[in-house]
């Protein structure tokens, strides 16, 4: 199939929010192995340091997204942490992965509609500590749902690396793509963790050689193109741009949001484009809300579980045709400092931290702050690919 052939999914029609709203605020937790602190803990800490960096206080606060499915730190939390009591317009559908794209979004109607001024986005995870437990973590996740328990697992699909694998292997069949060309992506986002003191994999480098020879899980995806756990957590702050002006830090805004779906749900094998992602549905409805094309991105993150999820985001985002990313991403192409498109400047869930998508966001607001610790030269325009599987958002913010 490919993008030529888009009936295996749609987009989600969305309000144009463009320069409505602004991120004023960022905050982050380490990010660790195994911490032994809770998620609660740890995102009421992301929400102390992003409500500070905004110049606010709690009580400033008056709406609050979360994830429903993983909901460490909702409203109930957020007063038990800082002994407020005002009323918080929520909602469940924010936090990580797609939705740390679309959160904004959810933020904006809110304000515009006169529910909240000034509204947390946080997402926590305590993955890597509740590990030894055999809890948390994306295999308990999909191990517990009865579609897969009934008709993957017993057939040996699973867990994550195996649904990969295969989606890598067919993308090796369909377009020629090379173990050489996605080692290109581990190794960009490899060194730029080299370049940020907090990511997981910082002074852990890595040649191509390393990554040929890492483990194969299941063939052919290797060691290295797989995701860390971890446990941290981030946060951000939205609100109107108006009210932005008048804060400290300089405005993050939200120029365009997109979302799109596959309708597979959580089961790689019912989607009926295997080696496309939802972000064709996604994109190009965020690109056109904020007026621009692939070409005018400055800085490129997107959830990256494996390299071949990251390849395919790339070019089912638009910035090269399909079955063409192979080629587009092999040599110094990622590189933040070299390259034509700078991607995962903070080493992803690679090797940054595997925080599901809120760390990305974090890091595109950074450098458009100008704060980066892999910064990009000038960077005005820098864009966020969510993906949880079925679903997908693309979050497009510009320089104030």
């Amino acid at each position: 199939m490919g993008r030529g052939d888009r009936d295996w999914g749609h987009a989600t029609e969305l309000e144009d929010v463009s320069g409505k709203v602004a991120i004023v605020g960022i905050g982050e937790t380490a990010y660790t192995r195994a911490s032994g602190r809770t998620a609660r803990e740890i995102g009421a800490e992301a929400a102390e340091r992003a409500i500070a960096d905004a110049g606010l206080e709690p009580g400033d606060v008056d709406g609050l997204t979360f994830s429903g499915a993983f909901a460490d730190f909702d409203v109930a939390a957020f007063h038990e942490h800082f002994g407020t009591d005002h009323e918080i317009w929520s909602s469940r559908w924010g936090g990580g992965m797609t939705w740390a794209g679309t959160a904004p979004h959810l933020a904006a109607r809110a304000i515009e509609a006169g529910r909240a001024r000034h509204v947390l986005n946080v997402f926590p995870v305590a993955w890597a500590t509740q590990r030894g437990s055999m809890t948390g973590g994306p295999g308990e996740t999909h191990a517990a749902q009865p579609l897969k328990a009934n008709l993957e697992v017993p057939f040996g699909w699973f867990p994550q690396p195996v649904y990969f694998a295969t989606i890598m292997r067919r993308h090796m069949i369909e377009y020629g793509t090379t173990p050489e060309q996605l080692g290109a992506i581990a190794l960009a986002c490899r060194r730029h963790a080299g370049l940020h003191p907090d990511a997981v994999m910082h002074g852990r480098p890595m040649t191509l050689d390393d990554y040929l020879a890492a483990p194969v899980l299941a063939d052919p995806l290797r060691l290295l193109d797989s995701c860390l756990i971890s446990d941290g957590g981030a946060a951000y702050v939205t609100t109107s741009t108006e009210r932005a002006r008048d804060l400290p830090r300089p405005p993050v805004v939200v120029a365009g949001v997109g979302e799109g779906s596959s309708g597979s749900g959580i089961h790689w094998s019912q989607q009926r484009d295997l080696t496309s992602t939802p972000q064709v549905f996604a994109a190009p409805g965020a690109f056109a809300m904020a007026g621009i094309g692939p070409a005018d991105v400055d800085v490129l993150t997107v959830y990256d579980p494996f390299t071949i999820v990251s390849l395919m985001q790339i070019e089912d985002m638009g910035f090269c045709a399909k079955g063409e990313g192979g080629a587009f991403v092999e040599g110094e192409t990622l590189f933040h400092d070299a390259g034509k498109l700078p991607f995962n400047t903070h080493g992803g869930l690679l090797s940054h931290a595997y925080v599901l998508g809120i760390a990305h966001v974090v890091e595109v607001v950074k450098q458009l702050r100008g704060t980066a610790p892999a910064q990009v030269p000038g960077a005005e325009i820098g864009v966020y690919g969510g993906y949880t599987g079925a679903m997908a958002s693309t979050l497009v913010l510009a320089r104030g």
